[in-house]
């Protein structure tokens, strides 16, 4: 049997104010979440960013091409009803932080991390007011229960499409401090996944790459890339 595939129906999309945002319009047709629920976009920079996504679509659609178009989706279905949950969890990534778990031996490892990893830590204690604790080895360590609730608080600030875009800069390097510190500008998202991996590099360089675990981390920094993108387009007014 031959699979279903959506097909385009559509000549030519456009970006038009509606509420307090702007939606994307199909041959004056709004679009929709997959749930049926209106996409209203925060930006008009967003807006045209999802519009090219759709334009750029041939016979048939395909959603493996469309990163801001699913991510808005998501943000409008899943993390708007659901708000308080999701920064909760993303918050929970403050108390197991990669950060605070060093390596203590090879001594190579433990000391590119600390040069890496430290200059983050040190900001996170001054700039978010939440100073975490380190520990060497597998030993869980305990954070300030203070620390952790500022942490997050500064998620409960954001927009359901700032969050969304958070999301993934959190759970994919499974680093909370490295999240905030791509959204605040203290980097940028490419440095991010770069300092998320010190650990498989460093053993790479030892024991050589594994071509199906590298394809995997490409998925993951693309997928980090985007919801960068998300970021910033859903801030520029």
């Amino acid at each position: 049997m031959t699979e279903w595939k959506a097909r385009r129906f559509w000549k030519a999309s456009g970006v038009r104010p509606s509420g307090d945002g702007f939606e994307v319009a199909l041959d004056d047709r709004p679009l929709r979440t997959p749930g049926k629920l209106p996409l209203l976009l925060p930006t008009e920079g967003l807006a045209q960013a999802v519009a090219a996504e759709w334009d750029a679509q041939a016979d048939v659609i395909d959603p493996n091409t469309m990163p801001l178009t699913r991510a808005a989706n998501s943000a409008v279905e899943k993390v708007t009803p659901q708000f308080a949950a999701v920064a909760v969890m993303l918050a929970e990534y403050g108390g197991t932080d990669l950060l605070c778990y060093r390596a203590d031996q090879p001594a190579e490892l433990a000391r590119r991390q600390a040069e890496a990893w430290d200059p983050l830590v040190d900001w996170a204690a001054t700039d978010l007011r939440a100073p975490l604790r380190i520990t060497h080895g597998v030993i869980p360590v305990g954070q300030d229960p203070q620390a952790l609730a500022r942490l997050h608080g500064h998620l409960a600030e954001l927009d359901a499409f700032g969050l969304t875009a958070l999301h993934d800069l959190v759970t994919l390097p499974g680093s909370l401090i490295l999240g905030l510190a791509v959204i605040r500008d203290r980097i940028d998202a490419e440095t991010a996944f770069r300092l998320s991996r010190i650990d498989e590099d460093f053993q790479a360089e030892h024991w050589g790459r594994d071509d199906e675990a590298q394809a995997a981390a490409e998925s993951r920094k693309a997928a980090m890339l985007v919801a960068e993108r998300l970021w910033h387009l859903s801030r520029r007014r």
